[in-house]
């Protein structure tokens, strides 16, 4: 039962990761789409950017109600912690959610779009920066009392640090959804997406150095775990493979490659995602409450890992046929 008690926390960890990332990946260049409408120079190449994403972008979402709803089950403490502790970030996020639900439903009937299009945008752009802030107050730690409530005040997860991190966050969404629309369209919207992209390849990477330089500095729990071995050893490898995909990602974009850099992408988001669960683990809330103490009853995580089990296969099949459906270019009319 003791090594039961030991395991079940650390699937149902790495369940939520995997969630997590693909939520990040995918709903990732959905909402970095939604931002770039806002510089779509006429109806048709916004059209065009809207259309892309009609197929899929309700697949890509439901990683998230996956996610928090995991949560909730396995991690009930760490569920109840957080949403207290960053209320006012997750509800900008649900908000700027619901808004681009409602407005890319509402414009395909709507005469006038342009109040639909707007709302597109902005809920994207709101709801990436709501997620910036929920990861930030993560990074940067949640106060806890000895039993793992919340100690804290409402705005803990606002500082200048929580804004860079907010900021980059929005960039490297907007760099995969370049990505993403080089592979689907072409000629002239095609050419400004690679230079989109280029220009958030750049501002990501800025970002990530500035995140892993200032970090460590205010920060104790990250800075003890940083420069602890044996992840001082692992975390001077990072920062080195992330330098090197960046460039690839740069020179297969100045090669007008189409698929190539949307993979490279991927691999930097998949790289900077294990970096960061090295830092968090094994806390569920840090840097207080591991994945040990907030899980729920042996009984509780059996029965939903069952249940998981069946779930998972079943949507890593329904995205993986619902992109090679909808496979191929976004064309004009």
């Amino acid at each position: 039962m003791e090594s039961l008690n030991s395991f079940l926390p650390l699937i149902w960890f790495g369940i939520l990761a995997l969630f997590l990332f693909m939520y990040v990946m995918l709903d990732g260049f959905d909402l970095g789409v939604g931002i770039l409408s806002l510089t779509s120079s006429s109806e048709e190449r916004r059209g065009i950017l809207m259309t892309s994403l009609s197929n899929v972008w309700d697949a890509n979402a439901t990683w998230l109600i996956l996610m928090g709803g995991s949560l909730f089950g396995a991690f009930p403490l760490a569920y109840a912690t957080i949403l207290s502790s960053l209320y006012i970030p997750i509800m900008v996020m649900v908000i700027g959610l619901v808004f681009r639900t409602v407005s890319f439903e509402f414009r395909e009937n709507s005469k006038n779009k342009v109040f639909w299009n707007y709302a597109f945008g902005i809920g994207s752009f709101v709801a990436t920066l709501g997620q910036g802030f929920a990861l930030a107050g993560v990074i940067e730690g949640i106060k806890v009392d000895f039993n793992g409530h919340f100690i804290g005040t409402t705005w803990d997860w606002l500082n200048w640090r929580s804004v860079v991190i907010a900021l980059t966050l929005i960039q490297g969404y907007v760099l995969i959804g370049s990505c993403y629309l080089i592979m689907k369209t072409s000629g002239k919207l095609q050419e400004t997406h690679f230079k989109t992209a280029k220009l958030a390849a750049i501002t990501t990477l800025l970002g990530a150095i500035a995140i892993t330089t200032v970090v460590p500095i205010f920060s104790q729990f990250a800075r003890e775990r940083l420069f602890q071995a044996p992840f001082i050893y692992v975390f001077s490898i990072i920062p080195i493979l992330g330098v090197i995909l960046v460039t690839l990602l740069l020179i297969s974009l100045n090669k007008k490659q189409e698929k190539a850099p949307f993979i490279l992408t991927i691999l930097i988001f998949l790289l900077t995602f294990l970096g960061l669960a090295l830092v968090v683990f094994p806390y569920i809330i840090p840097p207080s409450i591991t994945i040990y103490q907030a899980a729920a009853s042996p009984s509780s995580l059996v029965f939903m890992l069952v249940f998981v089990g069946f779930l998972i296969p079943i949507m890593l099949f329904y995205n993986i046929y619902n992109y090679f459906v909808f496979r191929g270019k976004i064309t004009a009319n």
